[in-house]
């Protein structure tokens, strides 16, 4: 399963282009969190899990598509926080946008895919196509 960062701010665009390992990953792994959620991609034998940390947001707030074999997350929140001092308002705005793409493998079953977001980590489980399992070991007749 390969990694795609994507990121729409111009400095990280050239951190993407000097800092990758060229297996997919980051050379920079302190700033995975900064923008972007980091991300846990397991395999077992009949299915896929990612698991996103992204802590403070709800359910609601991510989108998960999937495009042409391609499994985008991503979120988007706004809060505005206003806070009354004397004879001024002070206004605090936070705004926080990420996106995370997989390109997926021909062996993931993309009608069975289920999400769930617990304790601020989103789970995605990419089952396995029946024939891309692991099958067990059996004997051979020879007639």
């Amino acid at each position: 399963m390969s990694l795609i960062k994507r990121t729409d701010r111009l400095p990280f665009i050239f951190d993407d282009i000097f800092n990758t390992d060229w297996f997919g990953g980051s050379v920079n792994e302190h700033k995975i969190g900064f923008n972007t959620p980091a991300v846990n991609v397991k395999e077992n034998d009949n299915e896929f899990v990612i698991e996103l940390a992204a802590p403070g947001l709800v359910k609601g707030d991510f989108n998960i598509e999937l495009d042409n074999e391609v499994l985008t997350i991503s979120s988007e929140k706004k809060n505005e926080v206003k806070e009354e001092k004397d004879s001024y308002t002070r206004k605090e705005f936070n705004y926080s946008t990420f996106k995370r793409s997989f390109n997926l493998p021909d062996t993931v079953n993309v009608t069975e895919i289920i999400a769930s977001y617990d304790s601020g980590v989103l789970l995605v489980k990419l089952p396995k196509k029946e024939e891309a399992k692991v099958q067990p070991k059996r004997f051979i007749e020879i007639s």
